[in-house]
């Protein structure tokens, strides 16, 4: 009879936290969110574990230089509401990326992350810098090409 292998289970002790730099200049914003939110829930790990925060973290450069296809560019709008009554704000994409170029994959990331106390804690290893000089030598990131 053959001796069966046991199977792995991560504990936090196991998990070893990496950081990459994502280049945004010319990329599409759904298909470089969705290779973000991959990274940051350990997707792209063997070790993947659906309880575990086993995902690495994401810089994210040039968000300024992100691109949208068809007509999105004209007709995407951003919308949040002050608090009181009538404030519904809609802002339009060109406007937000002239305004604030992170907040764009910031909030598409947060719509593809789980809304649970695990999602919450992994967004919070995503750090987006619109030009393309960011603070974070001290992680020693590794250059991502996708």
């Amino acid at each position: 009879m053959q001796k069966q292998a046991k199977t792995f289970i991560p504990n936090k002790s196991d998990i070893k936290l990496n950081w990459f730099i994502l280049d945004a200049s010319g990329k599409t914003l759904g298909r470089l969110t969705c290779e973000i939110s991959k990274i940051l829930r350990g997707k792209h790990k063997p070790t993947y574990t659906t309880y575990l925060d086993c995902g690495d973290g994401v810089i994210v450069i040039n968000a300024d230089k992100i691109e949208v296809t068809g007509s999105k560019e004209a007709q995407k709008l951003y919308r949040y509401y002050t608090g009181h009554m009538s404030g519904l704000r809609e802002v339009p994409y060109r406007t937000m990326k002239a305004r604030k170029p992170e907040y764009i994959i910031e909030h598409a990331v947060k719509g593809m992350m789980p809304k649970t106390r695990l999602g919450r804690q992994q967004i919070k290893k995503l750090r987006v810098f619109a030009g393309d000089k960011h603070d974070l030598a001290a992680q020693q990131p590794i250059q991502v090409n996708i």
